[in-house]
């Protein structure tokens, strides 16, 4: 993964932390809205998590088997991935 690790796992730990904190609140029967925007909040930074990870991907494997004269591979993934995001 050519993502900035440090950023990345940053992420990733804020999200489990707030993940742990979701499943306290819905143990202590808090307000459902709570808990949701705290859902809300953790999606948001897996999401931000996982652009940082696609970008370094297109920057770097799209951008080196383009450069290789084979880029096929490399874009049949992105749409795969596309269609993923679309669901």
């Amino acid at each position: 993964m050519k993502a900035d690790h440090a950023q990345v796992n940053r992420l990733l730990k804020t999200a489990r932390g707030q993940i742990d904190g979701i499943l306290k609140m819905v143990e202590e029967d808090r307000y459902c809205l709570d808990v949701s925007s705290q859902i809300m909040a953790a999606q948001s930074i897996l999401k931000k998590a996982n652009r940082m990870v696609l970008r370094a991907h297109m920057d770097c494997c799209v951008r080196e088997a383009a450069a290789s004269g084979d880029p096929g591979p490399k874009l049949e993934e992105l749409a795969a991935l596309l269609d993923k995001l679309a669901e």
